[in-house]
């Protein structure tokens, strides 16, 4: 599955669970420092307004159809058997595969409570699960010593993946940065920290399924979620079909 489809400038990966953790896995075995984004509507969206971020995006290792929409748009556009590769349930892949094979992971973003609740609930599913770390850093940007002390405590854990769940875009800018630095795979996962950790009820899969998730993440958190929605998902259905119909054409930049 080596096929990607550019939507927007944004590269997204043609990909499925099975083969997203098998590459992940794979890469943590070997010590290679990776980053893996999960990409939906809001992701796609600051790449189209921000053209350093597409960058930062279409550089990652593997870029996932995390949002329902990208997963319409990449069979409309000839990838007819894609499914949703969701950050929150690939998650749970990685951490039953690194359960298996013995590989230490870690846990960056989130506050305090976050993670200990998080790292809670996936012991109790996962109960040989090895989480070397779990670091909550300021919700700031952070001093060059505050970022040179957290990565050397991800390093020193010896963890080989590391779930980022700092926010879009945030946690992709800040693993683009950290490749090189940190020998593991970076996994941005978002909302993943909250639903996890039990902070964010997830939308029903019924609703999952049909594209909806937007609408129930709404309703449970509309101060924070209202403007980006209102700012990105029709901008995306309308430069989608302009793209579609050729009359605008974007390039992987």
């Amino acid at each position: 599955m080596e096929t990607h489809r550019c939507l927007l400038g944004t590269r997204v990966d043609a990909t499925s669970y099975h083969h997203a953790t098998t590459q992940i896995v794979g890469w943590a075995l070997a010590r290679q420092s990776r980053y893996v984004c999960a990409a939906n509507v809001h992701m796609v969206m600051e790449g189209y307004d921000d053209s350093r971020f597409r960058a930062v995006v279409n550089d990652a290792d593997l870029v996932t159809s995390d949002g329902v929409p990208l997963v319409w748009v990449l069979r409309i556009l000839g990838v007819h058997r894609q499914q949703r590769v969701y950050g929150p349930d690939l998650t749970l892949h990685v951490c039953e595969a690194a359960t298996e094979k013995g590989l230490p992971i870690a846990l960056y973003g989130g506050t305090q409570d976050t993670l200990a609740e998080m790292s809670r609930n996936l012991c109790d599913r996962y109960p040989r699960l090895h989480i070397a770390s779990a670091l909550a850093p300021p919700f700031r940007e952070l001093t060059p010593a505050e970022d040179e002390t957290y990565t050397s405590q991800i390093i020193q854990s010896g963890a080989t993946i590391v779930l980022v769940g700092l926010g879009c875009p945030k946690q992709e800018r800040w693993m683009a940065n950290h490749r090189g630095l940190i020998p593991a795979v970076m996994i941005g996962v978002g909302a993943a920290f909250d639903f996890h950790s039990g902070r964010v009820r997830q939308a029903p899969a019924w609703m999952q399924k049909i594209g909806l998730e937007w609408l129930f993440r709404l309703l449970m958190e509309p101060r924070r979620l209202w403007k980006r929605y209102l700012k990105h998902n029709p901008r995306f259905a309308l430069y989608f079909l302009l793209q579609l119909l050729g009359v605008r054409r974007f390039r992987e930049v």
